[in-house]
Order: structure tokens, then C-alpha cells, then sequence
């Protein structure tokens, strides 16, 4: 990461995000925010069942600058524009096999490139902020390359209900993800983030396709929840925290894409059954229209509501917040801020 300091692993990447936070007495580190809204902001057309991914064949200039507008907004872990991406997909717009998993490690490259650029910036800022409100601060950066749910792929909103079907069984589910999960580990990540998991099932395939492959990379796993009691299909959220617990691969567990009003219960549920660092990063609290596939307007809270929160979650034990869908860099520069003014005794254990 050129930060001077010698590393061997991506663990000790994340050694080293975790040092730095707690030598700047932040409460915890920074994610960043949601992809698609920001990549159509800056004028993209994402109504396509790729959805965010169809921008590494569109437009990867666009995503490069999102991930570099989080990072000046503070983030210190930004996570890849891999959540639809699979091979299964491309395949189905066309693509080969061999141009799918191209493709899947573009998703990387151009976050790295991100990440790089950021790092030239900051050498060319004497301060840590500019006139702009920038963040401009060399500091550790973990790119995160996201795994999105089985139901991502259908593009049908299932990842939001984790009801795949009876069919859908667990040596399915595990040859599905399995080349997807190599090709983004072998692509140069920091971490592999597994994003809006519905149900115990595709936990439970994650976890042993970590394990049976011995996947050299750590991992996170985040759950989605309607009711802030189970995770979206009605599994227990302390079963499902459970498994990512007995996973050795597995060095943080949370939730995403939920409401944030649910978050301080889930953090307590999650607390109940894993000692390993809590990742928080939800959603605007929004309701999704699966059938129209949009965002119900008027149906979440203000960055200001929002951040409101922050401080809840890192006092229940959140190592790492940041934001999913509908949240943008003003609303992860706002975390940034609040975290940078709460101190707390340990982070990231």
C-alpha cells in the first residue's frame, strides 16, 4: 500500500487500517456508501440486469470516480462494483466465461486504481483538507470485493426476501459463487465483502467455500434484515452470526442494506453469539419496489437522521460503519466527521 510499512497479507492490511484508527482516536473506520445511486448521479443508465456492473463494461471511468469521491469523503475501506457481477450473468449478456472473470477482476483493478490516485492526491495536499471539503489524508485503504447474493443475480429483489426456492440447496448455492469467489480473491483485494446475505443457507455456502478452498483472503459477512429480529426469509439472525463466528476466514460480521433504525438491535443480537469486530453499513431506509425495481421516494431518513445514529451503533460496538443503498459520499464525509469527534478505548479487537 506504499504506506512504509513492510506487510505480508491482507490481514495485515487490515492490521493496519485497525492501528491507524485507533491512533487517530476514531471510533471506528469508515465504509463507504452506495454505488448505483452515485454511478447514476454521475449519469449512467444502470436498467440492466447487471445493474451497478454493467458499468465495468460501460462505463469504468465512472465507477473509478465514485470510489475516489468516497475516499476523499473519508472512507477507509471501499468496496468493488462486483455485487451483480457474475460470470452467470455475463454469460447471459453474451459474454465467455474467460471475458466474465475479466471482468470480475476489472471490478478490482479499478478500485486500486481508485485507491492509487487517491494516494497521488494526498501527495500533492500539504493539509489534510482542502478548500473543497476533501479529505485528502494517506492513510490504510482496504479495497473490499463484493460478493452479492444469489437472489443479486436473479435481479428479481430476492436478496431482499432470501426465499430462492426449494430447488436452491446448498451444493447449489456453493456452485454458483465458487469460481466468482477465486477469481476476486486471486484479483488482488484486500478483503472479500459478502454483502445483503438473505439466508442461513447461503451463509453456510460461503463459509464452506472459504474453508474447502482455503481462500487466502479474510472476509467479512453482512446480513439484511426486514425486522431487525432474523434476516430477511425469517432465519435467526444468531444462527446466521453463528456461522460466520465458527469460520476462520471470516474476521468481521454485520449488517447491511437495512434499515438503520434495526441496527442497534441486530449489533446487540450479533454480540450475543461472535466476539469478531461488527461492520455496520445500512441503507437509507428506503423501501425497495421490487416489482417497479426503484426506491420508494420519501420513505427514508436525512443524512442528518441518519448520522444520528452513528454514535448508537459504535456504543453498542460497531468497528466499521458506513452506508448501502441511497447513501452518498455527503452522507459518509457526515459519519467521518462524527466518528473523528467520539473517541473509544479499543477498535476493530
Amino acid at each position: 500500500m506504499g504506506l512504509g510499512i513492510e506487510t505480508t497479507s491482507s490481514q495485515s492490511q487490515w492490521d493496519l487500517m485497525r492501528e491507524f484508527v485507533e491512533r487517530e482516536g476514531r471510533a471506528a473506520a469508515v465504509v463507504d456508501g452506495g454505488l448505483a445511486t452515485e454511478l447514476e448521479r454521475h449519469g449512467a443508465d444502470l436498467n440492466d440486469l447487471l445493474w451497478s456492473a454493467k458499468c465495468l463494461l460501460s462505463s469504468p471511468h465512472l465507477i473509478r470516480q465514485v470510489h475516489l469521491d468516497y475516499l476523499e469523503a473519508g472512507a477507509d475501506v471501499i468496496i468493488t462494483a462486483s455485487y451483480q457481477a457474475t460470470i452467470q450473468g455475463f454469460q447471459a449478456k453474451g459474454f465467455s466465461r474467460e471475458e466474465g472473470e475479466n471482468l470480475l477482476r476489472r471490478s478490482v483493478e479499478i478500485a486500486i486504481e481508485a485507491r492509487d490516485s487517491y494516494y497521488n492526491r494526498c501527495a500533492e495536499c500539504s493539509s489534510n483538507d482542502t478548500g473543497a471539503g476533501r479529505i485528502l489524508q494517506r492513510r490504510p485503504i482496504l479495497v473490499a470485493a463484493s460478493v452479492g447474493s444469489y437472489g443479486a443475480y436473479l435481479a428479481d429483489g430476492s436478496e431482499y426476501s432470501g426465499d430462492y426456492g426449494d430447488a436452491i440447496t446448498l451444493e447449489t448455492l456453493k456452485d454458483f459463487h465458487l469460481r466468482r469467489v477465486q477469481v476476486l480473491a486471486e484479483s488482488g483485494p484486500d478483503l472479500i465483502a459478502f454483502e445483503t446475505i438473505p439466508n442461513k443457507l447461503e451463509a453456510q455456502a460461503y463459509a464452506e467455500i472459504l474453508e474447502e478452498e482455503d481462500i487466502k483472503i479474510p472476509a467479512w459477512f453482512c446480513f439484511n434484515s426486514k425486522n431487525g429480529v432474523n434476516v430477511v426469509n425469517g432465519d435467526s439472525i444468531l444462527e446466521c452470526a453463528s456461522i460466520a463466528e465458527s469460520c476462520k476466514k471470516v474476521i468481521s460480521v454485520g449488517i447491511n442494506c437495512t434499515p438503520p433504525r434495526l441496527i442497534r438491535e441486530l449489533i446487540l443480537s450479533i454480540k450475543k453469539v461472535s466476539k469478531k469486530p461488527i461492520v455496520i453499513y445500512p441503507n437509507s431506509g428506503e423501501r425497495y419496489d421490487a416489482e417497479q425495481k426503484q426506491w420508494v421516494q420519501n420513505t427514508g431518513v436525512s443524512d442528518e437522521d441518519f448520522v444520528s445514529y452513528v454514535n448508537k451503533w459504535c456504543e453498542v460496538g460497531a468497528s466499521l460503519v458506513g452506508g448501502c443503498c441511497r447513501t452518498t459520499p455527503n452522507t459518509i464525509k457526515a459519519i467521518y466527521r462524527t466518528l473523528s469527534n467520539r473517541s473509544a478505548p479499543a477498535l476493530l479487537p
